[in-house]
């Protein structure tokens, strides 16, 4: 634990933590603006098979992207296509969560971004489309539908356990 005699040559605490009150703002906020793989798998399955799970889940990948996989249940809208397309294929009063490719990729961002400018209510779903299939959730491709075994680095590897965060 760290104490008023850390030395500030210690790079984790070179700038001090924030004060309680200023990081459960920021955590807070960070919160009301992502949602993470398996919270979004999670509310997919509680509302089953074309159930509404309260809100819409955004591919905003290319066309090549979205068939070479996607999240089932997601509805295809490219980023570039949000202005033309959004107004018609989302009700403003539903929730939208975005992904992309992945954490490297921020077409996510910028798809969540625009969209709040067309006062649509956003979330980002942290981890993309890389980390769905990583985490062991089934995903659709223009040839049919697929799964991989969860990698052990990003989820736990038995069957519908809780990683407990």
């Amino acid at each position: 634990m760290a104490n008023a005699s850390t030395p500030v040559d210690n790079p984790v605490l070179r700038v001090a933590p924030a004060a309680p009150a200023e990081a459960a703002a920021y955590f807070s906020a960070s919160l009301a603006f992502h949602a993470d793989v398996s919270d979004v798998a999670a509310a997919l399955a509680a509302a089953g098979p074309g159930g509404d799970p309260g809100f819409v889940l955004v591919d905003t990948r290319s066309t090549e992207s979205w068939d070479q996989g996607h999240v089932p249940g997601a509805l295809h809208l490219p980023t570039a296509l949000l202005p033309q397309l959004a107004d018609r294929l989302l009700d403003p009063a539903v929730p939208v969560v975005t992904y992309c490719w992945g954490p490297g990729c921020n077409g996510a961002t910028r798809a969540a971004l625009a969209l709040s400018l067309r006062g649509y209510r956003v979330k980002e779903m942290l981890g993309g489309f890389e980390y769905w299939v990583r985490e062991g959730f089934a995903y659709e491709t223009a040839e049919g539908g697929g799964r991989r075994s969860p990698d052990p680095l990003t989820a736990p590897v038995v069957e519908d356990a809780d990683c407990g965060c």
